[in-house]
């Protein structure tokens, strides 16, 4: 046991080395808030390119099994149900003036991955290479947000059913967010980070921090579910409480991603040198 405990403990301490001097929460709330300016834009582009490839209607059909499942207790459905209904009727010159403020979580992860990764000399254009780099994500948008939206009628019949039922349909909710999840951080990880961590490395922890982030997810559905008055520390007014809840989850939703670079970027170097030994 006390073998087992040092071998984690070292594990541990190797995967979170590059994060030693940097403040994690500082870098967290950067990345937060390019992400509070883009996830709107980048949603309304999702939608839009998944319904140019499906069809509005079907895009809005698959889409209202979520809005009926969600918890209502801080208006999830209707900002869900408003954003599906934006996304589908936006037009070429609305899509292309959202790439823009889209872009800008791109700056984000990179400025905050530059700080772990602590590449030599200083990079250029740092803001620009990383809004470049996230737009390829744009075009597997469509086929990665309509995998989600196919597995809705299943899962959420299953949910409303409880019990055993209910809890399959978590799982299968869960998955199917982890495996769309998984490409995008092995994109970001690999190509949106200035380290360029191996392929593997990249897929391995990445798959790991997708599965970590989807469970994440499906926490804040649970803690949008319950009763509480999110209005009472802001004198009432529920609508900020709200806002606040949302940013303080996509805090530590990026918290787990700079967490799961840092490991990225460990094990990758680990396997460089394995492989440099004689």
């Amino acid at each position: 046991m006390g073998d087992g405990w040092r071998r984690a403990k070292r594990i541990t301490s190797a995967a979170f080395r590059p994060l030693r001097g940097r403040d994690l929460s500082l870098h967290a709330a950067a990345i937060t808030f390019y992400g509070a300016i883009a996830i709107v834009p980048v949603s309304l582009l999702a939608i839009w390119l998944t319904s140019l490839l499906a069809g509005a209607d079907r895009v809005r059909r698959l889409a209202s099994y979520a809005v009926r499942t969600l918890p209502d207790e801080i208006g999830a459905p209707h900002a869900v149900r408003a954003l599906v209904d934006a996304g589908v009727e936006l037009t070429p010159l609305l899509a292309l003036a959202s790439l823009l403020p889209a872009s800008l979580y791109g700056e984000g992860l990179r400025r905050a991955f530059i700080s772990v990764a602590r590449p030599r000399g200083e990079e250029s254009l740092v803001g620009w290479r990383g809004r470049l780099l996230l737009l390829p994500l744009l075009a597997p948008a469509p086929v990665l947000l309509l995998s989600i939206l196919l597995a809705l009628p299943t899962t959420t019949h299953l949910v409303r059913q409880g019990g055993w039922l209910g809890a399959l349909g978590v799982v299968l909710s869960f998955l199917a967010v982890w495996l769309v999840l998984t490409p995008v951080l092995l994109w970001v990880f690999r190509v949106v980070g200035p380290a360029s961590p191996d392929w593997l490395s990249a897929l391995a922890v990445g798959s790991f921090t997708a599965a970590n982030l989807s469970g994440f997810l499906h926490g804040f559905v649970l803690f949008a579910s319950l009763p509480l008055d999110l209005g009472v520390p802001f004198g009432g007014f529920d609508e900020v409480g709200g806002g606040v809840a949302v940013l303080l989850w996509l805090y530590l939703f990026h918290v787990i991603v700079l967490a799961g670079y840092s490991a990225t970027l460990a094990l990758s170097n680990w396997r460089t040198r394995r492989a440099s030994m004689p």
